[in-house]
């Protein structure tokens, strides 16, 4: 029986470990983990600590029990020491200090990505926090409630700091959300779409202190303030939300890496070695946006990632269609969305790129009720008029409607196919000359 080693069992691992044992039933399935839990979806931490939902136990979809119920081996809290991938075994210790070998036939790393801690003076005090594993939120949640926390301060403004932003102050907390950049969210977005998200962060009661540097975190054992660059915020508690590195070091310099650390992959989520794969958070992806190799850290490529790995290891040759870093985002009912490329990161990579926009109503006029705004911008090349990334907004669910730019990236569509597709019209949910219909109409 062929032996598969998975090391690393959060959504990638979880989904090769499901993969294997769902279609390949001749093989032996290992997986050690660290953690003592799996499969919590970190994306659902600030629902939690922003009451939105009544705890955390949804936010779990697999367990060690289900796993070795379909007849996988699972060792919890077990890290692994090292790998001999010359001889194709793998050492780890168990939380008691048991020791560990196991010999592979196939070898597949989820190790997942690390918060990024900077090297700021007063990063190690008390309430200094970091957000990734359920530990970390339920310490969060646990000093919450204790009253001691009045005043929150979140570096990053990505989407984790945007996103525990609203959930501190959905909590009753005073919130300042700091960050270097002038603005939130402008990985993913242009300042078009930025600027809407500023202005529905300011409404709700949230401090914004953009375009500052956090040069230290005071206090004597707990945390006190925040000095920037430019001004000393109180602060009670303060969460770093800084970004994610991948994790690693489990390689040993052995397998090629990106110029981020991350294991390279090929399009089988293979590696630099024969019989290791490398999925999820610590792998690249292929960007069809940029027709390149990339890292695009999010829940969705490391389940698909984990499904690829799993058959190839298994002995079925299916390739990845590669990503487009599709995501979204909703903050006190405004709702945001893109994938691709933005505007202004197509013109860094030197592309002649160019955007259409449209802003109208979903719906016709005449339906008074559950009708709203939709702002669109769709980023196109202006050569080869193939789309290469779209930007969405509005107080509406339109999520749905990112897919469709999505699979138009991968596939190369060009904008003038959207301008007389076959688009449905029914009053109840869009108008006869829709937003999609209009923006590509007015492409240059």
């Amino acid at each position: 029986m062929e032996k598969i080693v998975v090391v690393g069992a959060n959504h990638a691992g979880t989904a090769a470990i499901n993969t294997i044992l769902d279609n390949y039933k001749d093989k032996e399935v290992t997986t050690f983990d660290a953690n003592s839990n799996i499969s919590f979806l970190g994306c659902g931490m600030a629902l939690w600590i922003g009451k939105q939902i009544g705890g955390p136990s949804g936010l779990f979809y697999s367990d060690k029990e289900k796993l070795e119920a379909k007849g996988a081996k699972v060792y919890m809290e077990t890290p692994v020491d090292s790998i001999d991938y010359d001889q194709k075994i793998v050492y780890a210790t168990g939380k008691n200090g048991e020791k560990y070998e196991k010999e592979y036939d196939k070898l597949i790393l989820a190790t997942g990505s690390l918060p990024i801690v900077p090297p700021i003076k007063g990063s190690d005090l008390e309430n200094v926090q970091m957000v990734k594993l359920y530990q970390n939120a339920s310490e969060v949640i646990e000093k919450l409630e204790s009253g001691k926390v009045k005043n929150v301060v979140v570096v990053g403004a990505g989407y984790i700091g945007v996103e525990l932003a609203e959930a501190f102050k959905r909590n009753g907390n005073e919130v300042t959300l700091v960050d270097m950049a002038d603005t939130c969210l402008s990985g993913y977005y242009d300042k078009e779409f930025t600027d809407r998200m500023v202005g529905r962060l300011e409404e709700n009661g949230i401090r914004l202190a953009f375009g500052q540097s956090v040069k230290e975190i005071k206090g004597t054992t707990k945390v006190e303030s925040v000095v920037t660059d430019k001004e000393e915020i109180k602060a009670d508690m303060v969460v770093l939300c800084i970004g994610f590195k991948p994790n690693t070091t489990l390689g040993n310099g052995t397998l090629e890496t990106f110029k981020n650390g991350a294991f390279l992959v090929n399009g089988k989520q293979e590696t630099s070695i024969k019989d290791v794969y490398a999925i999820g958070d610590c792998a690249t992806v292929y960007d069809n946006a940029t027709s390149d190799t990339n890292y695009i850290a999010l829940a969705s490529n490391a389940v698909r990632s984990g499904i690829i790995a799993a058959h190839n290891a298994c002995g079925t040759d299916i390739a990845t269609e590669g990503v487009q870093g599709t995501n979204g985002i909703s903050i006190f009912g405004f709702n945001m969305l893109s994938t691709g490329l933005t505007l202004t990161r197509a013109k860094a990579l030197g592309i002649n790129a160019e955007a259409t926009d449209f802003e109208d109503w979903q719906k016709p006029l005449f339906i008074e009720h559950d009708n709203f705004q939709v702002k669109l911008r769709i980023v196109y090349d202006k050569e080869s008029r193939v789309i290469l990334g779209a930007q969405m907004c509005s107080d509406h669910d339109i999520s749905l409607a990112i897919h469709f730019f999505s699979l138009a990236v991968q596939e190369k569509v060009t904008i003038d196919k959207l301008k007389v597709f076959d688009a449905f019209f029914l009053p109840h949910f869009n108008q006869p000359y829709n937003y999609i219909t209009m923006a590509a109409l007015q492409a240059k």
